[in-house]
């Protein structure tokens, strides 16, 4: 176990140092837009220069001032159709039919209250482009192209007002498309052909979304960013964008349910039509830029005739109560576009628990309290299990002795004869082990909530913690905010990690010592590697050890009371303890005082 932790320590050492070297973190100070293309960051398109962070975005101060300026460039037309609902604020430029502008309404770029709305979407040839795009591909018909102006009929678009596009081919053919949006995040696309000529016509509408992976959050094991989509009815997250970029074209394992790309906290997909048969790729482009499409198999329109189909587009914020409204409705398995993973059966009924308590209190920080009360108290039973299985390894404690006494030299029979004491004695020598067991689920599902639900994000708990879903912003090491550096991860000692650390030792003090010294100076140092090692997790998840730690030695407490023979024995061993030191102490004395002499 001592060579475990200390290859922990090595690891978080080595992993940071590793990070800051291949992946310097930017300044953060954004600089003034580069007038000339000439001047623009160098190796913006090498992914190996690009910096992601765990919610996405730019971080190259010369990308994200050359992204404003575009953006003031791009959106100033007046022939933009706006886009005003609920929780989404943009614009459809005409040029090419695409939804290239959507911000957040209820979601800020940062836990500073004037930090503006997270935007999604960007214009095609910004920095940070990703937009979606309707149209239609066929032979041997004149089509509208990415260059096409369609005409605009309507608008804002709001869940009142729909918009149309049109155009006409000059040739028999008028399309249009219909773009409506829910209260939420779904804008529906009703792509019409209506076929006035002589003759019958076949097209293929298609949907796609393009994107950027120069804005992507980071992809790690426990939570993906990249391709994803619901294929017959299973969720594939199987590709990154470094998969993409090596394999040019991915294809679903069956029929498309919906596909497009996530980020930690974002998702654009595309739904196609129910019933319709599609294809579905993922497409790399180069460049650092990918697409994902729909594509409807052709479809005839007869002369004097139209033809419809209907795709939706959900290009928002991956709230799992909408998620799974959405899911209700017929989009197979969209709530599990949150990357819950294998355990979600457990930690879905802990983030609805969380979300009633906040409900309850209005504050995530004293839901997360409420919430480890509630799984102690459930545990207490099996807390006082363990004390009395305590009692009873302390009361064989004089015959284990003996045995090893008398098999010392021979391992294998003390092991036998052990067994048999544990048999005859009913003891359990791993019922002490099944309470910290049993929280591991509720600590990784806790764990998967905070990195995942956006409800998390940026929700404080009191003072200092303005955002649980992240570290403790305040360290030690930099004087608290005082000095100009940031610590490596495992060095962000804060108030959280201190407390955490204190707490379990304090913990710890109060079990009673182990008969193994090597397994007592393990308990003893773990507290202290757990704090260097919790110190750069989610500040929720450390409010939650902690509050667990304090009503554990509260229940310590209490049940040592019930079985005053553990503490009376407890105590004894610790002034037999004391004993032996300052025996072996003056010893030592005696032994430096005789060589002196």
């Amino acid at each position: 176990m001592i060579v475990a932790v200390v290859l922990i320590a090595v690891l978080m050492l080595g992993w940071e140092l590793g990070l800051n070297y291949f992946y310097p973190q930017p300044d953060p100070v954004v600089q003034e837009a580069k007038e000339t293309a000439d001047n623009e960051a160098p190796g913006a398109d090498d992914p190996a220069k690009v910096k992601h962070t765990r919610e996405g975005g730019l971080t190259d101060p010369d990308q994200i001032a050359l992204e404003q300026a575009d953006l003031d460039q791009s959106l100033g037309s007046k022939d933009r159709v706006r886009i005003d609902s609920p929780e989404v604020l943009g614009s459809i430029n005409p040029v090419g039919a695409r939804i290239d502008d959507i911000t957040l309404k209820t979601h800020r770029q940062t836990v500073e209250k004037d930090s503006g709305p997270v935007r999604l979407y960007s214009p095609q040839g910004t920095p940070a482009q990703q937009f979606a795009q309707f149209g239609f591909v066929g032979d041997n018909v004149k089509l509208p192209t990415p260059d096409t102006v369609w005409q605009t009929e309507g608008g804002p678009l709001s869940p009142d007002s729909p918009v149309t596009l049109s155009w006409n081919n000059g040739e028999g053919l008028t399309f249009r498309i219909r773009f409506e949006i829910d209260e939420y995040y779904m804008i529906t696309a009703t792509q019409t052909v209506a076929n006035t000529g002589d003759t019958d016509v076949s097209v293929r509408p298609f949907g796609l979304i393009n994107r950027t992976s120069n804005t992507a959050s980071v992809d790690t094991w426990t939570v993906h960013s990249g391709p994803i989509g619901a294929f017959d009815g299973s969720v594939e997250f199987g590709n990154d964008y470094d998969d993409l970029a090596e394999k040019r074209i991915v294809s679903g394992a069956g029929k498309a349910d919906w596909i497009g790309f996530t980020d930690i906290y974002w998702l654009s997909a595309l739904v196609p039509q129910k019933g319709a048969t599609t294809s579905s790729d993922f497409r790399s482009l180069g460049d650092n830029t990918y697409r994902a499409d729909v594509i409807y198999d052709a479809v005839s329109v007869p002369a004097g005739k139209q033809v419809s189909r209907t795709t939706q587009l959900f290009a928002g914020a991956k709230e799992s109560r909408v998620l799974d409204m959405y899911e209700e409705t017929g989009i197979t398995n969209f709530g599990l576009s949150i990357d819950w993973g294998w355990f979600r059966w457990f930690e879905k009924p802990i983030f609805w628990l969380l979300l009633q308590l906040f409900d309850l209190v209005g504050n995530f920080g004293v839901a997360i309290i409420l919430l480890t009360v509630i799984v102690r108290g459930l545990m207490f039973p099996i807390a006082q299990r363990q004390f009395a299985s305590m009692a009873q390894m302390k009361a064989v404690q004089p015959k284990m002795k003996a045995l090893q006494e008398r098999y010392k030299d021979d391992k294998q029979q003390l092991q036998k004869k052990m067994m048999e004491l544990y048999r005859e004695e009913k003891v359990n020598p791993l019922a002490g082990c099944l309470p910290m067991f049993l929280q591991i689920p509720v600590f990784f599902a806790l764990y998967k909530v905070l990195m995942l639900a956006i409800e998390m994000r940026h929700q404080p708990f009191a003072l200092w913690i303005r955002d649980l879903s992240a570290p403790d912003p305040l360290h030690f090491l930099n004087l608290f905010g005082l000095l100009d550096f940031n610590p490596p991860g495992f060095l962000a000692i804060g108030i959280l990690a201190l407390l955490l650390g204190v707490t379990m030792w304090l913990q710890f003090k109060l079990n009673p010592a182990q008969m193994d010294p090597a397994q007592q100076q393990i308990f003893m140092l773990m507290p202290w590697f757990m704090m260097f090692i919790m110190a750069p997790f989610a500040a929720g998840l450390l409010i939650y050890w902690i509050t667990s730690n304090l009503l554990t030695i509260g229940q310590q407490q209490l049940l040592y009371s019930r079985h005053p023979q553990l503490k009376a024995q407890a105590m004894e061993e610790t002034k037999a303890k004391l004993k032996a030191d300052l025996a072996a102490e003056n010893e030592a004395k005696k032994g430096k005082s005789g060589a002196k002499g």
